[in-house]
């Protein structure tokens, strides 16, 4: 996997255990294991164009305040849980941190064009001999 080009720091992230849902006995009722991660995008060091693009994202992780909440919870080790919800935080950002490029307009060719009206012309033509014969004299 490639290196960030802006990695997270730590210090900006905020780490909750939180006890984790769905089926695990008596362990998963004892023990605080999951992890809900806070990162407050306003507040980062990350460069303005990334927390604009960031904060544009129609992400459900997002809150309207700016700040990502991830929840990870698919380990039973606490510190399992804390890198893979930071791993998800850094692809979250990773993911706008590139531009994609821009799209240039380009118009057919004249042969695309007289293809296209060929090939549209003869489906016409075959279409209309599906047509009623009329009763005539």
């Amino acid at each position: 996997m490639p290196a960030p080009l802006y990695p997270v720091r730590e210090d900006e992230v905020e780490f909750s255990a939180i006890r984790a849902q769905g089926a695990g006995g008596q362990n998963v009722n004892k023990v605080s294991n999951a992890v809900h991660l806070r990162f407050d995008i306003t507040r980062s060091s990350l460069p303005d164009a990334i927390k604009e693009r960031l904060l544009a994202l129609s992400d459900q992780r997002i809150t309207a305040d700016g700040v990502v909440v991830i929840k990870a919870q698919t380990s039973r080790s606490l510190e399992f849980n804390k890198v893979d919800a930071m791993a998800r935080l850094q692809a979250l950002v990773d993911s706008v941190a590139v531009l994609p490029k821009r799209r240039k307009a380009t118009q057919p060719t004249y042969s695309a064009q007289r293809k296209r009206l060929e090939s549209k012309a003869t489906r016409g033509d075959v279409k209309k001999q599906r047509a009623r014969v009329s009763g005539g004299e």
